[in-house]
């Protein structure tokens, strides 16, 4: 009964943080950082007690992502200033790809062995989710694409474990990520049109 009780108190801690943490994403707020990483220190828990071991250990990695994540919007762009959304490029994209097929095999085959709960599944979310949080960490527009793909599928998966409250959560956050994608869109269109009026005016001057 204890366990399960702090299972449920992590579940909910793990929602309300992870809600809040995509929202501020979506805004582009820098605090999405710091309540990131209390989510992923409940949501390894709540993970490693059902059995969804690469979930749990996404979550020690995000951990580490989190803490480039929050440098790089700080100090990733031009000379150390902070990061604006931008577009990935085709090779990126291209190396993204083979990662997230390699990934998924291996920790497939892995999972397997160690008796992990839906271990495709698993593997397939875990890479998605990797690649994607590392095109957060740039400020990639496509990191919500991956984000929604990635949703759409743990959204079930959460439900058929019983987890019906971070299913829930998931379901919010598909919705929050396709509001992400519209508004980082709309940023960077803005940003590429006020780039684009700036080397207009150079050229005119020169």
């Amino acid at each position: 009964m204890a366990i399960s009780g702090l299972a449920s108190r992590l579940e909910s801690a793990s929602f309300i943080t992870g809600a809040l943490c995509v929202w501020l994403t979506v805004k582009q707020n820098i605090w999405n950082f710091p309540i990131g990483l209390i989510n992923v220190s409940t949501f390894c828990v709540v993970f490693y007690q059902s059995q969804l071991y690469a979930d749990a250990g996404l979550q020690v990695v995000y951990f580490g992502l989190g803490l480039i994540g929050w440098y790089l919007w700080l100090h990733g762009g031009a000379n150390r200033t902070a990061l604006k959304v931008s577009r990935a490029t085709a090779w990126e994209l291209s190396l993204i790809c083979v990662f997230i097929a390699a990934s998924t095999l291996g920790l497939w085959k892995a999972l397997a062995q160690v008796g992990g709960s839906a271990s495709f599944w698993d593997a397939l979310t875990t890479s998605i989710s990797l690649a994607s949080q590392w095109l957060l960490n740039r400020k990639r527009l496509e990191s919500w694409i991956g984000w929604i793909i990635v949703d759409i599928i743990y959204v079930p998966l959460y439900i058929y474990k019983d987890l019906y409250l971070t299913a829930i959560l998931y379901g919010l956050f598909l919705l929050m990520a396709v509001m992400g994608l519209r508004a980082w869109r709309a940023t960077w269109r803005q940003d590429s049109e006020i780039n684009g009026a700036e080397v207009l005016v150079e050229g005119a001057i020169l």
